[in-house]
């Protein structure tokens, strides 16, 4: 009886002991390492049709990664641009990217998010405190490169119209570029700079346009126009081509495809500089994942170099 006892009572200790070992391993599905990261897209120009694409660029690289990824746009507004931010603040998400927009507007957003250690990377958006690094092209380039390939196609001479929007740092910064280099051109003039909506940069730039030619009626009164980015020069285009003012030689910046067939016509769209927007998604991408390493990037601003596109190139 006494062996019985004994058995019986190791047994019973055995399970004890097991039961005691189940119940303090944590359940593998609930470990920190175990959750999925969720990323926070926030834009205030989606309808821009460079800003969808760069945004879906990364949305494919991120969740090709294992992370969760969300896409809010506010469609310019910018005080919900901030209430977004705040958002995804109270979300607790892994990570905010800021698809262009200038982070200058959204300084609540960014100190909600600096308060809660949830790092913000902006894609060719700017550089502001609280964003830890800006992926984008180097505007002061393209800006140049855009100019003096706008000021060769007139010869040097001629009344120019630049199409601007001061809300987006990286335009704001090419349209300062492109103005120095054609001020080098003492017989280029600068005749009007154009704010251009957003949304409806084409429909906008085709209005504007249009009352531009009806102002400067005669041949040859507007040699150029520079558009800080394809949207308006597009809508350019088209108001030239209705008027038959195809003397007009327009300039613009992405390198979209739309720009692209238009320059491959040999029209009055003459030439556009393309963004390498794919190189921008995945560098976005590439610095998230070192960072959730604990890696954080060596710098604040990277820029990635543009490219001509020419009706030799377009196709």
């Amino acid at each position: 009886m006494d062996m019985i006892r004994r058995r019986s009572s190791y047994l019973t200790l055995g399970v004890v002991a097991a039961l005691l070992a189940a119940c303090a391993a944590p359940p593998v599905a609930t470990t920190p390492a175990a959750r999925k990261k969720t990323i926070a897209v926030v834009t205030p120009y989606m309808a821009n049709e460079t800003t969808k694409y760069v945004i879906d660029q990364f949305k494919k690289q991120a969740e090709a990664k294992g992370w969760q990824v969300t896409v809010t746009d506010t469609a310019a507004d910018f005080n919900l641009l901030v209430t977004r931010i705040k958002d995804a603040v109270t979300q607790k998400v892994d990570a905010i990217v800021l698809g262009m927009g200038d982070p200058a507007q959204m300084t609540q957003g960014l100190e909600a998010a600096s308060q809660a250690n949830i790092p913000v990377f902006g894609i060719d958006a700017g550089n502001a405190p609280g964003v830890l690094v800006n992926v984008t092209s180097d505007n002061t380039a393209l800006g140049k490169l855009s100019a003096e390939t706008l000021a060769k196609a007139i010869n040097g001479q001629g009344n120019v119209i630049m199409f601007t929007h001061d809300p987006h740092p990286g335009v704001r910064a090419r349209a300062a570029a492109a103005a120095e280099t054609f001020a080098a051109y003492p017989n280029i003039k600068v005749i009007e700079k154009k704010h251009i909506e957003v949304p409806g940069p084409v429909d906008n730039a085709r209005k504007i346009t249009e009352d531009l030619l009806t102002a400067y009626p005669e041949s040859g009164s507007i040699a150029g126009i520079w558009a800080g980015w394809d949207e308006p020069a597009l809508g350019a285009v088209q108001a030239a081509l209705a008027a038959n003012r195809t003397e007009i030689k327009v300039m613009g910046i992405d390198g979209t495809a739309f720009a692209k067939a238009e320059i491959a016509k040999k029209g009055p769209f003459i030439a556009s500089v393309a963004q390498d927007f794919d190189a921008m998604a995945a560098k976005t991408a590439e610095l998230i994942e070192a960072y959730f390493n604990g890696k954080k990037p060596e710098s604040d601003l990277i820029l990635i170099p543009g490219r001509l596109i020419t009706a030799e190139n377009a196709q």
